[in-house]
């Protein structure tokens, strides 16, 4: 597969046009596709032509239009070179190249933002996830399913690192969120393009996609998936990403809860704090009143300084919830810069267009 991408690089590359972050257009085929296949690829130079060959046959049995948003989110092989090449061959194939490695959320968002299809569908690089799942996921959006999650029902990952941790993780997501999956963390699933591009993704929030989605009011199913094990290269996950879930679970409760209204959450805290303390306060006064003589903060200085600790920190918590809410309304009335930065979109033009746009230059000289 390589040695044949090869041969035709240099065939194709008068047709290849390369689109630099610097300019202010993209090149796109005139039909818009139906289904955008979205494949965040790190250090894949292994698995990327192999991938390629397997989507490729699984879409064309499905008949529809497709498109391949292939991410090179700044690898250090040759994944960005195997992926330049098949693009120069394929006018199917967009190539998104970041100007480093921004982590896979962000270059899920990048393949988001710049698929074109009516149904997008996401998954990873590393023959993982199988492509032969695609029909299934195609079978529930077109019952009116908005999102569609993969599951891997049967994992094969080490049972102490890996299985309990996300076990663990996956349970605790769907009772916070309310959304009764079983597989949050996979990248395999499939979106109605309204709904993705309605959930703004930044730092580890690709896994908690379906929860985001249930606030906006989609409808989630979930189907199961082949966990395949990694033929080829070296993984990039481990233990300690998956602590940092159990960080991010907080931050979803948060969002899902009180991330338009930020007044309610810590108002609530900070009046408790702010009545405690003067509650504490009127004691403390009336106990003064009564006896005169007495010595406030000898004999009860814990209650003074508590009392005063509530009423400061209850009024700090009220502050930052009076921030919040301006925080969310510069979120709601501004726009949001994107989490990544595109070096170049790479994408054959076929040869109908190629002379159009040839013409067109023309005309302009």
């Amino acid at each position: 597969m390589v040695a044949f991408i090869s041969s035709l690089w240099e065939k194709a590359s008068s047709l290849s046009h390369e689109v630099n972050f610097s300019q202010s257009f993209r090149v796109y085929t005139d039909t818009m596709a139906k289904y955008s296949i979205v494949v965040p690829f790190h250090n894949e130079e292994e698995n990327v032509t192999i991938l390629y060959a397997r989507l490729k046959q699984v879409m064309e049995q499905v008949g529809d239009s497709f498109e391949l948003v292939l991410v090179d989110d700044g690898s250090k092989d040759r994944t960005y070179k195997l992926l330049e090449e098949i693009a120069a061959v394929d006018s199917r194939v967009l190539v998104v190249k970041l100007r480093r490695n921004f982590g896979q959320t962000s270059a899920l968002a990048a393949g988001f933002d710049h698929a074109s299809g009516e149904f997008i569908i996401a998954m990873d690089g590393d023959l993982q996830h199988d492509p032969n799942d695609i029909p299934a996921f195609i079978e529930k959006l077109d019952e009116g399913f908005d999102v569609v999650s993969g599951w891997r029902k049967d994992r094969i990952d080490n049972f102490f690192m890996r299985r309990i941790p996300s076990g663990c993780a996956n349970w605790l997501m769907a009772k916070l969120s309310g959304v009764d999956i079983h597989d949050f963390g996979t990248t395999f699933k499939a979106y109605r393009r309204e709904v993705i591009h309605g959930i703004p993704l930044y730092g580890e929030m690709h896994r908690f996609i379906p929860a985001l989605a249930s606030w906006y009011g989609a409808s989630i199913c979930e189907i199961p998936i082949k966990n395949l094990n990694r033929e080829r290269g070296k993984s990039h996950y481990g233990i300690g990403r998956t602590f940092r879930v159990f960080f991010d679970l907080l931050t979803i409760r948060f969002l899902l809860k009180y991330m338009s209204r930020p007044l309610h959450f810590f108002g609530g805290f900070g009046a408790l704090g702010i009545m405690g303390g003067i509650c504490m306060a009127i004691i403390l006064l009336a106990m003064k009143i009564l006896d005169p003589g007495m010595d406030v903060m000898r004999h009860h200085g814990p209650m003074f300084v508590i009392g005063s600790v509530l009423i400061v920190s209850g009024i700090q918590l009220l502050a930052i919830g009076l921030l919040g809410e301006l925080s969310v309304r510069h979120y709601y009335t501004s726009q949001h810069p994107a989490s990544y930065t595109v070096d170049r979109l790479v994408r054959l033009v076929p040869v109908d267009e190629h002379n159009l746009m040839s013409e067109r230059q023309e005309d302009n000289f």
